[in-house]
């Protein structure tokens, strides 16, 4: 494997920032006269991946979901990694939302991108290791080729790309 060249295809989303983000979408709700006496909450589980929103009418839900997607833009989040869930009636009159945060490539799209490359004939072996790709290369030209063709498609997840040997 002498002269092998490769790189990790991945979708991260860094958690720090999405706390960031909740926090700061937490003050504006706060100080919003149209959120005033709805007790609208924004949580985020690490462990299951997911926010949840709680507001007192599914049209509060919506907007609370506008300005949490303003904050974690500008913090330059994948927005694409944010994944909403159907609005659910709660108890007391309320409503809530959970929105899925995707971290690492599906199989099923992960599956999808090693159909692209091959379609392509590139000469590069795309391999699927958990929820990251690797693909390797003789040529660093084709890896650049490969790159080019992963930023071109839409595959539903914002990819990333570490590991640059």
């Amino acid at each position: 494997m002498a002269n092998e060249f490769s790189f990790d295809v991945v979708s991260k989303v860094e958690y720090t920032l999405v706390d960031e983000a909740i926090s700061i979408a937490m003050k504006e709700v706060v100080n919003r006269y149209d959120f005033k006496d709805s007790k609208s909450e924004i949580n985020f589980d690490k462990k299951a991946n997911s926010i949840m929103l709680q507001s007192c009418d599914d049209f509060k839900i919506k907007a609370l979901y506008d300005v949490l997607l303003t904050k974690l833009s500008k913090r330059g989040l994948p927005l694409k990694n944010f994944e909403p869930q159907k609005i659910e009636s709660a108890l007391g009159g309320t409503a809530k939302q959970a929105v899925k945060v995707q971290q690492g490539i599906p199989q099923d799209k992960a599956k999808e991108i090693v159909r692209a490359v091959k379609d392509h004939k590139l000469k590069a072996n795309v391999s699927i290791q958990g929820d990251t790709l690797r693909v390797t290369s003789k040529s660093k030209d084709e890896l650049q080729n490969v790159m080019a063709l992963l930023r071109g498609g839409d595959f539903g997840v914002t990819l990333q790309f570490d590991n640059f040997r």
